[in-house]
């Protein structure tokens, strides 16, 4: 008979599991438009977290670094999802389409036809009060380019909003 080994977080990753969870859905919905999809994301970069979580449990912020794979992970779905829908409009067959979703706000429709970095630097300043520090660290980039990023989205989105009320 073969043995069955259960595998056990240590109390301190499901800590930052109940924590971070739902922050990561909101930013994961807010990144790749889906609030579908946006669990499953929230999920995925828990569980490599919790893969590396010995390396990572080390960082002076892991959250940061949780962020970070939650949107390249939000990002590569978007993506994928296009190129999809490309290739189904060139194979003649109809395009991919995502059932509506219920209880969004018109802002957040808008947010979502932000260019990718706009749309998470949008999402991490208001869904999760990050400073522009903070967003630099987790995108990658510098403060200047951070704030750029935020003065564009926030110009699009006043643009979308008053021709789209």
């Amino acid at each position: 008979m073969e043995s069955v080994e259960l595998v056990t977080s240590p109390p301190e990753y499901e800590d930052f599991y109940r924590r971070e969870y739902p922050a990561m859905v909101a930013l994961a919905a807010a990144v790749s438009g889906s609030f579908a999809a946006a669990e499953d994301l929230a999920q995925e970069a828990l569980t490599r977290a919790f893969r590396r979580w010995g390396r990572i449990s080390t960082y002076d912020r892991p959250g940061a670094w949780l962020r970070r794979v939650t949107i390249n992970l939000a990002l590569s779905r978007r993506r994928r999802l296009a190129s999809e829908a490309r290739l189904r409009l060139r194979l003649g067959g109809p395009p991919l389409v995502e059932p509506p979703e219920g209880d969004e706000t018109h802002v957040w429709i808008a947010v979502r036809r932000l260019p990718a970095r706009q749309r998470a630097a949008i999402a991490l300043y208001y869904l999760e009060d990050r400073s522009v520090a903070e967003i630099a660290d987790i995108l990658g980039c510098s403060e200047a380019t951070t704030r750029v990023h935020l003065h564009r989205g926030r110009t699009k989105l006043a643009t979308m909003l008053e021709h789209d009320p």
